[in-house]
């Protein structure tokens, strides 16, 4: 059952703290999907300028973002040289992700990003507050509950730039 999309408390399945944070990035999450929806290929690649990043690629970074701090805060280790090698692009953006991270329609972000969620999900339903307010390990200036804060900040911010973004697309055709 996921919670109500403007309430924030313990829902079934997680510890009190872990299942206000889950309300959290589930609501996140929506305001993230209602921003993208119907995009086409063509709208997820449009750069708004040189140094602007796509939608799409914004997408992209919000999945590897979430999928790092799995294994910051589960696995309790550092991405291994070849995941920093495949996330990197996504993780860092800029003149690599303008590049790369492009030719995929809607539904391949969308796949990315609920998977990469069901893990998030499992993986914080098998944990408990204390592990929420403990030192991340390999981390240890912060705790696991500023991690998964921060997760969901990053994605909040990247979907009012998606916003700002799509108010500024050239306008559709229209069907004729």
């Amino acid at each position: 059952m996921m919670p109500s999309p403007l309430r924030i408390e313990p829902l079934a399945g997680y510890s009190p703290a872990i299942g206000r944070l889950v309300c959290m990035m589930t609501y996140a999450r929506s305001t993230t999907m209602a921003a993208v929806q119907g995009l086409s290929m063509a709208e997820l690649d449009h750069l708004q300028d040189a140094a602007s990043n796509s939608i799409g690629a914004l997408l992209a970074h919000c999945a590897v973002v979430e999928r790092s701090y799995q294994v910051l805060t589960f696995e309790e280790r550092m991405l291994s040289p070849a995941e920093n090698e495949l996330m990197s692009t996504a993780l860092k953006l800029g003149d690599d992700g303008r590049r790369s991270l492009r030719g995929f329609p809607l539904e391949h972000y969308l796949d990315e990003l609920a998977a990469v969620r069901r893990v998030t999900l499992e993986g914080l339903a098998a944990r408990d507050d204390a592990w929420l307010e403990r030192s991340v390990t390999v981390a240890p200036r912060i705790n696991a509950h500023f991690a998964w804060f921060h997760v969901a900040e990053d994605e909040i911010n990247h979907r009012g730039q998606i916003r700002w973004l799509r108010a500024r697309l050239p306008k559709r055709e229209a069907a004729g």
